[in-house]
């Protein structure tokens, strides 16, 4: 049994103020492409299909065209919500879709039934799991005692009814703990979100969205896809690519990658302004196109620097400065980063700090972080 993976495709999504349609479609007509020759059994997308809870028409548009080529290549597809979904919206139409081999979860009831594949080692059961909160799981399991995001996951799976025979698959979008992250996802303050890997141990593979780096978590039985275009800097040393699972018989699991090529790469470049303009001008170089952040390391400011060098570097979404003065101040001037990716816990306790001379005692800590879980929850 043959399955693609892929996650976080994010369509309609910004970076940097660029928009990335155009190289969504790209990249989905490779998967596509790479879908068709390998004539998987099904294709798992993993959540955060779109980048907002309300995407705009043409991202919809895309997801649509997308669809609709998969219904034609004779393979099942399922898809779950992710963190970035609404769930209601991905949702809507699933009942009738599925009889058109592209299916949908619904939005969390409590209760999940399988979709259910054959081939010659007998049937593969794949469960639907939406991305969770905890109080989405008290909500309809109010019997249970569900404080975490592990112990939300562990009480949805428990609630399966998994016959342990037979061959299980689970799509998920978790941040499960020990992953390595990158700026581009949102997860939430202090690692509150973390799920134990432990939870899924019943299945033998788990197809797991939400994080951006391709990546095994403990065992190749539980994988992270990886957004197939990189989504911010941090992400400019990976490689991206579509998993390929195959199950043989019970216990049997191969995994592989497909790589997956971008119309535009995100690159970083670091020099003084007459390096980087030399290396343009005179050399020549692969970038043009790309879309760049350059550092630039003169000790004084180059007018317009931005300007002139987009002459060169068409897609300069960044320009920093990295010299004595920035290195005084303790920041790489322009680049923001060190506050982005601060989390609110963090913020305030930096600013706490700033206002009282004095850091959030341990009291305090626990409480800021009992009520800003509360309003994470209450998103839900």
């Amino acid at each position: 049994m043959k399955f693609i993976h892929l996650s976080d495709l994010h369509l309609g999504k910004r970076v940097n103020g660029f928009s990335m349609l155009e190289d969504q479609a790209h990249i989905l007509k490779q998967a596509l492409r790479g879908i068709e020759q390998e004539r998987p059994n099904g294709v798992l997308l993993a959540g955060d299909i779109y980048d907002k809870s309300v995407p705009p028409a043409p991202a919809v548009e895309l997801f649509d065209e997308f669809l609709v080529r998969l219904s034609r290549l004779d393979t099942q597809v399922f898809v779950i919500s992710g963190n970035h979904d609404s769930p209601e919206r991905l949702a809507f139409g699933g009942r009738l879709m599925g009889d058109s081999g592209i299916h949908l979860a619904p939005v969390y009831a409590g209760q999940i039934r399988p979709i259910t594949l054959e081939d010659a080692h007998g049937p593969v059961d794949v469960y639907l799991l939406p991305f969770l909160k905890p109080a989405q799981v008290r909500l309809h399991c109010p019997q249970e005692q569900v404080e975490t995001y592990t112990d939300a996951v562990r009480v949805a799976i428990g609630h399966l009814g998994l016959d342990p025979a037979r061959r299980n698959v689970l799509v998920a979008h978790q941040f499960v703990t020990g992953a390595e992250r990158s700026d581009s996802e949102e997860l939430s303050v202090g690692g509150l979100d973390n799920v134990d890997g432990a939870v899924f141990a019943p299945f033998d593979y788990v197809a797991l969205g939400h994080i951006h780096s391709p990546q095994n978590v403990g065992s190749p039985r539980v994988r992270y896809a990886g957004s197939p275009l990189k989504y911010s800097f941090s992400e400019a040393a990976h490689r991206k690519s579509m998993t390929v699972a195959e199950l043989g018989a019970k216990g049997e699991l191969t995994v592989r990658t497909l790589p997956l090529r971008p119309l535009r790469d995100l690159v970083e470049l670091r020099g003084s302004y007459q390096e980087l303009t030399f290396r343009g001008f005179y050399q020549g170089t692969t970038y043009q196109e790309d879309y760049v952040h350059i550092t630039l390391t003169d000790e004084q400011d180059v007018p317009d620097a931005i300007g002139r060098l987009r002459a060169i570097y068409h897609n300069l979404m960044k320009l920093d400065y990295d010299n004595a003065r920035t290195r005084r101040s303790g920041t790489v001037e322009g680049a923001g980063t060190a506050v982005e990716r601060q989390n609110p816990l963090e913020l305030f306790a930096r600013f706490y700090q700033m206002q009282n001379n004095q850091p959030l005692s341990p009291e305090q800590t626990e409480f800021l972080q009992g009520l800003i879980q509360t309003v994470w929850e209450g998103e839900a």
